[in-house]
């Protein structure tokens, strides 16, 4: 499977995740199968995708817009979003900003420590950084919006 078959694979695995399965089949109208079959690694789903408007509507009720940012990554694009998001409307500002920025790197570097102990990073290992990562750059979206809105 190429790469970027893999990447879309994966990030749509996290979005199906990211609301539960439950609420996908639901949102999507598919089956758990089918939502299944869109993520699968296997050679006979490999051309297999989400269609767009179930990506929508999965994004819409999802934490973050997982396969959209894995498309716009894919292309070299960075996004920012406006979703409502842990410090997106506290009065903090670029303090509390930085503050989220400096524990979020924190803990992505006791996850790093970890995960390198015995020299090997395991899927489940490489998944919490993924998720730590994606958390700091939450943190780093907030911080851009904050700034945006305090030059204009």
């Amino acid at each position: 499977m190429s790469t970027i078959r893999g990447y879309l694979k994966k990030h749509t695995e996290a979005l199906v995740k990211d609301v539960g399965i439950e609420p996908a089949c639901e949102l999507t109208g598919k089956s758990k199968a089918t939502l299944g079959r869109y993520y699968s690694d296997h050679d006979e789903h490999a051309d297999r995708f989400m269609p767009i408007d179930a990506v929508a509507a999965l994004e819409e009720a999802a934490s973050y817009p997982h396969v959209t940012a894995a498309l716009a990554e894919l292309k070299g694009i960075s996004l920012s979003f406006d979703g409502t998001r842990r410090n997106a409307d506290d009065k903090g500002g670029v303090n509390a900003d930085v503050i989220a920025l400096s524990q979020r790197f924190a803990i992505l570097m006791a996850e790093y420590q970890q995960s390198i102990e015995d020299g090997v990073i395991t899927v489940n290992e490489a998944k919490r950084l993924l998720r730590e990562t994606t958390q700091l750059q939450q943190v780093l979206i907030d911080m851009k919006l904050h700034l945006e809105d305090e030059a204009t």
